[in-house]
């Protein structure tokens, strides 16, 4: 396969990863799109500026995350060893810091007073918050009311901080409304606000440019692992809504052809509609949010209602180049559902004490079930994405007792 297609020069000046991404937005919103993109390519090749951000990585962040061998688990399973790229130990719990610096400098730059976002899990939220404080920027942030109540630790976080959370009431009062109200939000004035848009997707530049910002985390376990295992990892996963966590791992590595690379995606309580956010296994090429990319919509072209226990994950599109690593083959997507998501979010806390974030679970159920498979001698490199602190009470409050988990 040719660099060209599988590395960071992606996507072409227009936007376009192969077929997907590009920029199908109203005509109001195409030269501050245009500004947008020639802010970042400046920043992007400003010394000065990336200078900062690796400053702000390594003594705000806490980067570089460590890689850490789970050796109990590993152990229990009898197959490939099992290693964690350890995002879940970044400032604000999760790998959205990483973006959510870059994209909060790039306001400041830019003279903007706001950054604006959609959250559905609730980190992307507390990560612009934080970020937003570091910069002396304004920060509103868009919640499905769903999301509110599920993902409450991280409401608290957020207003603790000065965000200004607004809960989004329409259609199933999720990460797809969240993203919507957003939206709105930003063509009433994007001229004093960023919408700082939270994963891969989006209308260009934003595929790019949270990619490239995630990108460290892919190229710190490279070398991470390399030096603690002198050589690859036989295959890495990573959990996969909009996909920002996994396109930071599987950047470093599209070239290596001795690595499989697995992005999990959550089949939920079943493949009907409305049970699954199953995008790049079920869904067809489609437009939504300003971008071409995979997704689950009906025949008419209207997106389909999505669900996951994952509140990160319930998106009913995917970034532009995992459709193109799909179509290209060199990713290989698979689902895990809500079953062995949450047996994987206790195996891990009772095998490592490690408790992960519900998202990245899918993945860590996913090379629960890959190890055996692969046998002795291999090894998985998995991102852990983010902490389960935001929850553990919606854990305990649904599944605790199938676990042994009562609360007096």
């Amino acid at each position: 396969m040719s660099k060209k297609v599988l590395n960071y020069e992606m996507p072409d000046e227009s936007g376009f990863f192969g077929e997907y991404g590009g920029s199908f937005i109203p005509p109001e919103l195409e030269k501050i799109m245009k500004e947008i993109t020639e802010a970042y390519i400046e920043i992007k090749n400003d010394k000065s500026f990336q200078e900062e951000l690796l400053h702000l990585y390594r003594t705000y962040v806490g980067r570089p995350s460590p890689i850490y061998y789970a050796k109990n688990l590993s152990k229990k399973l009898g197959g490939a060893d099992i290693y964690f790229k350890r995002e879940d130990l970044n400032h604000t719990g999760a790998h959205k810091i990483n973006h959510c610096l870059g994209e909060a400098l790039l306001a400041k730059k830019m003279g903007k007073k706001k950054v604006i976002a959609e959250t559905g899990a609730g980190q992307h939220g507390v990560a612009l918050a934080t970020a937003a404080v570091m910069t002396g920027l304004e920060c509103d942030i868009y919640m499905g009311v769903v999301d509110i109540k599920k993902e409450h630790p991280n409401v608290v976080r957020m207003k603790i901080l000065g965000a200004n959370v607004i809960p989004v009431t329409r259609g199933t009062k999720t990460l797809k409304d969240a993203v919507d109200a957003a939206f709105e939000a930003y063509l009433e004035d994007p001229v004093t606000q960023l919408y700082a848009i939270g994963s891969v997707v989006g209308p260009h530049p934003f595929p790019m440019m949270v990619r490239d910002f995630q990108q460290i985390v892919g190229y710190e376990a490279r070398e991470q692992f390399q030096e603690a295992c002198g050589k690859l990892p036989d295959a890495i996963a990573a959990c996969v809504g909009g996909g920002s966590n996994a396109m930071g791992l599987f950047t470093a590595f599209l070239e290596d052809e001795s690595v499989s690379i697995y992005g999990v995606e959550p089949s939920g309580t079943g493949f009907e509609p409305g049970k699954h956010a199953a995008t790049l296994k079920l869904g067809t090429p489609g437009i939504l949010h300003g971008f071409k990319s995979y997704l689950l919509q009906d025949e008419k072209g209207n997106p389909l209602e999505v669900y996951s226990v994952a509140s990160g994950l319930d998106y009913p599109g995917v970034g532009p180049q995992h459709s193109l690593l799909k179509d290209l083959k060199r990713v290989n997507y698979v689902t895990i559902s809500d079953k062995e998501t949450i047996d994987a979010f206790f195996e891990l806390s009772r095998t490592e004490g490690i408790i992960p974030a519900i998202e990245s679970s899918h993945a860590v159920a996913h090379a629960i079930k890959l190890a055996p498979e692969l046998g002795k001698g291999k090894s998985i490199l998995v991102n852990l994405s983010g902490r389960g602190d935001k929850d553990i009470d919606f854990v305990v409050d649904k599944y605790g007792s199938d676990y042994g988990v009562v609360m007096d």
